[in-house]
């Protein structure tokens, strides 16, 4: 029966955990959003769609684009110590960036394996956009040394994206301002190739090839010699990362032509070929 003149019903005793200082409410976005964005990365995210699979493919790309980013870090750091012949601060940015290359080549794994009555379910919905129009992945082939005037002139309709990338093509390479730290170091790396203009495409030279042979022929702990194997390690991540893309476009789509008018697996097997610091792998049948 109820009883008007009862007695208040006490409030219920805080939980012990509502007590814990480190679960009191924020007055905003907590530090950890506020420093990461993680509230603005998870609205990225429109599918065009229903396709169950969409999703994974636009994070996996979105993924990409952000080791991307850290990659093009870690080699404009190591450039730049290069060029003040700071070796331990350019073999430390080399180091994390063989990292970043080996999580960037398992991101592959959420769309690896895509049939392709699974990625025809929302390809129609990205129109013409391709991966090779990637900005920031052009950046990493530029500061490789694979510099391609074409490339560049595709973004001319996005000034800011376009100017930042003519000043990666403009400036050296990585590996420009490796061979020119080997010159300092006493080896004999051509004058033709130290004085080139560094919008031209590197290419094979055997000069330099000379002058890496020098190295590995050398003792086996040289710092010279270590730092040729991390470039080797690099290089080899960078083609493990195109054969790997290769393979998930063959299983997705076989030959059809590319999204965006390229020949598809066609033109990725073409650009596959193209060897990342191509002295490094022709100096190993001449030691």
């Amino acid at each position: 029966m109820n009883d008007s003149t009862s007695a208040p019903v006490p409030p219920i005793a805080a939980a012990e955990d509502d007590l814990d200082p480190l679960t009191r409410p924020f007055p905003g976005a907590s530090p950890y959003d506020t420093y990461v964005h993680a509230s603005v990365l998870n609205t990225l995210q429109s599918p065009l769609t229903e396709a169950p699979d969409e999703m994974g493919f636009l994070i996996t790309t979105q993924v990409m684009e952000l080791w991307f980013t850290l990659v093009v870090h870690e080699w404009r750091t190591a450039r730049t110590a290069f060029a003040k012949d700071d070796l331990d601060a350019a073999m430390d940015a080399l180091v994390r960036s063989r990292r970043t290359l080996t999580a960037l080549n398992a991101a592959w794994a959420p769309i690896g394996a895509l049939t392709p009555a699974q990625f025809n379910g929302f390809r129609a919905a990205f129109g013409q956009a391709s991966g090779f129009q990637s900005a920031m992945y052009r950046h990493m082939e530029f500061l490789l040394g694979d510099k391609s005037a074409g490339m560049l002139r595709m973004h001319q309709g996005d000034a800011a994206v376009h100017e930042a990338l003519a000043e990666t093509y403009r400036e050296p390479s990585l590996y420009d301002e490796v061979l020119h730290f080997l010159h300092r170091r006493g080896l004999p790396v051509p004058e033709h190739v130290r004085d080139r203009d560094p919008a031209v495409p590197h290419t094979c030279d055997p000069g330099v090839v000379e002058a890496w042979r020098q190295v590995y022929a050398g003792p086996q702990h040289d710092p010279l010699l270590v730092l040729g194997e991390l470039l080797t390690d690099i290089a080899e991540l960078v083609a493990r990362w195109r054969f790997d893309h290769i393979m998930v476009v063959r299983r997705a789509m076989g030959a059809k032509s590319g999204s965006a008018g390229s020949t598809g697996l066609a033109w990725l097997e073409e650009r596959a070929t193209r060897p990342v610091f191509p002295e490094l792998w022709e100096v190993r049948g001449g030691v």
